[in-house]
């Protein structure tokens, strides 16, 4: 965060004005090396759509990480999610009840040690067929007995004790009634969700139920934030011309929320090699600077790029606060692993609220391609 040169808090323009001094459509920049830099602010819708193409190549190459059930909420499935199994699995009573064979009445079952006396609980396996005339008692969940017409519920029929079982007047059985018959929610290999979905408890639920151990995952892209700047304090009350740093606590949690494993928080002091140095070795997949994008004596952000032989994307958007926000793509050299997605560079303005103006400019729809979020 920097305090020589606060971002005007004018608000951008609304988007059905027509077109003003900074509301202008530019064309995309050509995306020239840093030794022909482009000097015309990108428009904000523009800034946006480059963003998100700019690792479009890598997230469709990249390979999917597979996640226990227990370790997948929060992340984004990398492929359609198939049934492995019908849903159900096999003909389920709906209710607790009698499962009946043919019009009624019904026949119980009479020696109960030939019949247990529960009749036919959730998690048996299959039993003997039902004679026709006949009835067994059924749990909700258990697997209908070969030969079942129809189940009738506990309170829509009376077992007067003497063998037989009687249908309420008022509840005539309907054939079928109250059986959930094998694949009636889907059968195997129905899409149940697509690719870029997030894994919510619902999600697990879901894949559980249709047969998955583990599911493949969007790997997260790593991000290293880098906070510049001399002046700024990490701890207690600001004094002696220095103040405190606002966006180390903050930049972190929104990357978080965005999708990205924020791999470190390092702050820098206002020196080029320091700088250089930090970017350069960097593991990260996308390095985020706070501070520096503009062109004083100590913004070391564009002569860092240059040093790197960087690509810029974009430099500088047509919005405030955030004007000098920019998006760089780093030399790929050969990175470890090679399924990586290529390096690239967000850099923010130091000003607080425009730091979030650029995080939502352009690290958001960044991290969208790298997350696999539609």
């Amino acid at each position: 965060m920097r305090s020589r040169a606060p971002a005007p808090q004018t608000p951008p323009p609304h988007p059905k004005r027509a077109p003003g001094p900074t509301s202008r459509p530019h064309p995309p920049p050509s995306h020239q090396p840093m030794n022909e830099p482009h000097h015309s602010p990108t428009s904000w819708p523009d800034a946006r759509a480059i963003a998100a193409r700019a690792a479009v190549k890598e997230a469709a190459h990249a390979a999917p990480v597979m996640r226990p059930l227990s370790e997948a909420l929060g992340q984004v499935l990398a492929a359609p999610l198939e049934a492995l199994t019908d849903l159900p699995p096999f003909d389920t009573s709906a209710m607790d009840g009698w499962a009946l064979a043919g019009p009624g009445p019904w026949r119980l079952p009479i020696d109960e040690e030939d019949q247990d006396h529960r009749g036919i609980l959730a998690g048996h396996g299959e039993t003997a067929p039902l004679p026709d005339g006949h009835a067994v008692r059924i749990a909700t969940g258990a697997r209908v007995p070969p030969g079942a017409t129809a189940v009738l519920r506990s309170e829509y029929g009376t077992d007067a004790g003497d063998g037989w079982l009687h249908a309420s007047a008022a509840h005539p059985v309907v054939l079928g009634q109250d059986i959930r018959n094998r694949g009636q929610e889907c059968r195997s290999g129905d899409q149940l969700l697509p690719a870029g979905t997030l894994v919510t408890p619902a999600v697990l639920g879901l894949a559980a139920a249709a047969g998955y151990d583990e599911l493949p995952t969007v790997r997260r892209p790593r991000v290293e934030v880098l906070i510049l700047g001399d002046e700024l304090l990490t701890e207690g009350l600001p004094h002696g011309g220095r103040i405190r740093d606002a966006l180390g606590p903050m930049v972190g949690p929104w990357l978080r929320a965005l999708g990205a494993e924020v791999i470190g928080t390092r702050r820098l002091t206002d020196e080029a090699d320091a700088v250089y140095a930090a970017v350069a070795e960097s593991s990260a997949d996308v390095v985020v600077t706070t501070g520096g994008t503009a062109a004083g004596p100590v913004d070391h952000v564009h002569p860092t790029l240059r040093r790197l032989g960087a690509e810029l994307l974009v430099d500088g958007v047509a919005v405030r606060p955030g004007h000098p926000m920019l998006l760089a793509r780093l030399a790929a050299g050969n990175p470890e692993p090679p399924t990586r997605p290529a390096r690239h560079l967000v850099g923010l303005p130091g000003n607080p609220l425009a730091a979030v103006s650029g995080l939502l400019t352009l690290a958001e729809p960044l991290l969208r391609t790298l997350t696999g979020r539609p």
